[in-house]
């Protein structure tokens, strides 16, 4: 005999209390005192009783989820650890409201949009979040035509109706440059992210400018993808020509982490004779030898803060965009003057 799953009425007359206060507390909302809230979820564990997922989306007509639709390759997405790190931040949240993330990883724009669409069309997310943005991206008017609320990681460079989480890339890049400029170093090179995304635009325009500032000529920037194998083939050709620059800036970890492993290759010593500092202050950056100076960004919190500010837009509220901490700069051991 199948054994009836507790309900929310049964909580409700355990406890000796409304339907309406159990619905308060176990959602999370005010409008019942904490000894009450306490009694309440107390019952609810002594019960046994778990959410209804199938029959709170029916009656709500919400998937209880939020979306992410990554555009590279499934190997890269793995490669880089700013993705595990964001989607820890993002299910912490998640996991605190009984909600899922529904992450979808394609290879071509045409699949992405398709990817969107379906999500839409077929109700399994609430809203999503839109990272990786891309010069004049065309993502931004698709989420509103197919009704999809959104949070976007920065600001698009066009008009949006929908919040951003900021977090500015660009102290960082230039913390980096006067530190290596301020060991003596004239030449300077930036192995750079791939041009269609904004923050590997932004980073390199943070690079060009600071170089400027310091009075120092324009440093040769390499475009990178992101991944190590760019980031080695950019390294090597920086290193293994006749106009070797003393340091190198890296638009993320990965490359520069691939960096170590070329230097040793060409009998070159970091940072004895060539300095590199990297973006992101991974977990790996402080552990490998050299330990990588580098940029801190706060993935995690950037997850965090993304996931509550879409399901406050999705309950209705209106949202303002939120500032994170900007990025800064990390000292460690692959930098010394030239």
């Amino acid at each position: 005999m199948t054994t009836r799953r507790p309900t929310i009425a049964d909580v409700a007359r355990h406890a000796g209390v409304s339907k309406g206060a159990v619905s308060f507390a176990l959602n999370g909302r005010a409008g019942v005192s904490e000894e009450t809230r306490r009694r309440i979820l107390d019952t609810a564990a002594d019960l046994g009783w778990s959410p209804n997922h199938r029959a709170r989306a029916l009656s709500t007509s919400r998937a209880f989820a939020l979306g992410m639709v990554v555009a590279r390759d499934p190997e890269l997405v793995g490669a880089d650890p700013f993705f595990p790190t964001f989607i820890a931040g993002v299910e912490k949240v998640l996991a605190e409201r009984d909600q899922a993330l529904v992450l979808q990883v394609v290879t071509s724009p045409a699949a992405e949009v398709a990817g969107y669409r379906r999500l839409a069309r077929e109700g399994r997310v609430d809203g999503v979040f839109l990272m990786d943005l891309r010069r004049s991206d065309a993502r931004i008017a698709l989420l509103g035509e197919i009704g999809l609320p959104a949070v976007t990681l920065n600001r698009p460079d066009v008009p949006t109706p929908f919040p951003a989480v900021l977090l500015d890339d660009r102290p960082g890049i230039a913390a980096a440059v006067r530190h290596l400029a301020g060991l003596g170093h004239t030449s300077i090179a930036h192995v750079s992210g791939p041009e269609p995304f904004l923050h590997a635009i932004a980073r390199r325009q943070a690079f060009a400018d600071a170089m400027a500032e310091a009075g120092l000529p324009p440093g040769r920037i390499v475009a990178g993808d992101f991944t190590a194998a760019g980031g080695r083939t950019a390294t090597h050709r920086l290193l293994a020509g006749p106009d070797r620059p003393t340091a190198i800036v890296y638009a993320n970890d990965v490359m520069a982490l691939s960096a170590i492993a070329v230097a040793a290759e060409l009998g070159i010593r970091i940072p004895e004779d060539v300095s590199i500092t990297g973006f992101d202050d991974t977990d790996l950056a402080g552990y490998v030898h050299p330990a990588l100076t580098t940029v801190r960004a706060d993935a995690r919190s950037w997850g965090e803060v993304a996931a509550t500010m879409l399901l406050a837009l999705i309950e209705g509220q209106d949202l303002a965009d939120t500032a994170l901490p900007p990025a800064e700069l990390v000292l460690r051991d692959s930098t010394s003057a030239p």
